[in-house]
């Protein structure tokens, strides 16, 4: 196992309050793989990543890297490399500079400089690149450093979708070679679904579920998994004893459909819609064709095929199989 976590535990002190930041967290990535956790703000993502980076002490609990207790070592001494949604770069050196400071070998270098697409501006500093191109080349720079883990802090979250999107494959395309484990912190539930091989959901500084991602999309573990993962997120509904879960791509709005609502609005996609409507059971967000959308006010009957429907205890928020 590359690197692993074991109950860690992290406290915080806001205001007189003791906050936990992590609360029981453990997790393993092996070599090889990549680790999305996904989150929203204040879960603990990134104190996590700080925690197995070395940059911040766990109250309790333990991180093995290849299989060694790397808890009490100093950050250099761990073979971590980590980048953050800002690129940390060297501004008065250039981007083959900057590549330089990981040690690599010129041939790394250059072939690094190709897979990021990096490889015409080698003679630039960081203020002439773009935004996109300066994340690039910090995602090289950490990936020529040869570290066992590779930690990445929503390394794309500040650039404009489609540049957030290209390099996002570059990395991938490349990260297939990187023989460590990646743990990559989001927010981008797309991110959460297409960059790992294993996905975590994380809030209020606990793992709620890990699993693959079509598994933890399609099989939400609990309520609140549901609640939180997918744009837009499963619908939940009051079936009396237990709670239904559907996501809006497997409603379907038809004259026969036994749960009849009213259209609260209607949020056009392009090439198809969300529908919104109140049912008896609760709201319900149907994704239809754009031709089919009715109008806002309209009464509307739904229906569901039952291989969709995910069924959780009323009680406990738990997903029932």
């Amino acid at each position: 196992m590359a690197v692993a976590g074991r109950d860690l535990k992290k406290f915080f002190h806001i205001h007189g309050t003791r906050r936990a930041a992590l609360d029981g967290v453990s997790f393993s990535v092996r070599d090889g793989e990549r680790l999305v956790i996904l989150g929203p703000s204040g879960a603990g993502k990134t104190t996590l990543l700080r925690i197995v980076a070395g940059l911040e002490r766990a109250d309790a609990g333990s991180v093995v890297i290849d299989d060694r207790d790397a808890t009490n070592l100093s950050a250099e001494d761990r073979r971590v490399a980590i980048v953050f949604d800002r690129d940390g770069l060297f501004p008065h050196l250039t981007v083959r500079q900057n590549l330089g400071f990981a040690h690599a070998s010129r041939e790394r270098i250059e072939s690094a400089a190709q897979s990021f697409e990096i490889g015409a501006h080698m003679a630039k500093r960081p203020g002439a690149l773009s935004a996109g191109e300066r994340q690039r080349v910090a995602l090289a720079r950490a990936v020529l450093s040869d570290p066992r883990v590779l930690l990445l802090d929503e390394p794309l979250a500040h650039l404009e979708p489609l540049l957030r999107a290209q390099v996002r494959r570059s990395f991938l395309d490349f990260s297939g070679s990187f023989g460590g484990a990646v743990i990559y912190v989001t927010h981008d539930h797309a991110e959460g679904l297409t960059a790992g091989d294993r996905l975590a959901i994380m809030a209020d500084g606990k793992i709620l579920q890990c699993d693959s991602p079509q598994t933890v999309y399609d099989y939400p573990a609990t309520t609140s998994v549901a609640r939180f993962f997918g744009t837009p997120p499963m619908n939940l509904l009051d079936d009396g004893m237990q709670t239904l879960g559907i996501r809006p791509e497997h409603v379907h709005l038809e004259n026969g459909g036994t749960l009849r609502g009213r259209v609260l609005s209607v949020e056009s996609t392009g090439a198809d819609a969300f529908v919104r409507m109140q049912t008896p059971k609760g709201e319900l967000i149907a994704r239809v064709a754009v031709a089919t959308v009715p109008e806002v006010g309209a009464e509307v009957a739904a229906t569901f095929p039952e291989a969709h429907v995910r069924r959780f205890d009323r009680a406990l928020g738990t997903l029932q199989r």
